[in-house]
């Protein structure tokens, strides 16, 4: 392995649905009652693990665009 690359673990690749998980509510209010309540008992490690499993689902995952971009310039020197 190339000593310069280091390998990111997706974290689409790390997601597992818990079917067991679900509920059916009977109105939006109850259910946005319940979405608040399931965010606020997650820590903001998990928090934030669920909002980049969101942004790579959403924007897609490229590897080579976690590095930062190469300009190079050619410039003439000109003795003073």
């Amino acid at each position: 392995m190339d000593k310069g690359y280091i390998k990111t673990m997706r974290a689409i690749d790390t997601f597992k649905v818990d079917k067991e998980e679900f509920s059916v509510l009977s109105s939006f209010e109850e259910a946005d009652a319940a979405d608040k309540a399931y965010w606020h008992s997650k820590t903001p490690q998990e928090r934030m693990a669920a909002l980049e499993l969101m942004r790579q689902i959403n924007y897609g995952y490229d590897p080579t665009t976690e590095r930062l971009q190469r300009v190079l310039e050619v410039v003439k020197f000109t003795p003073s």
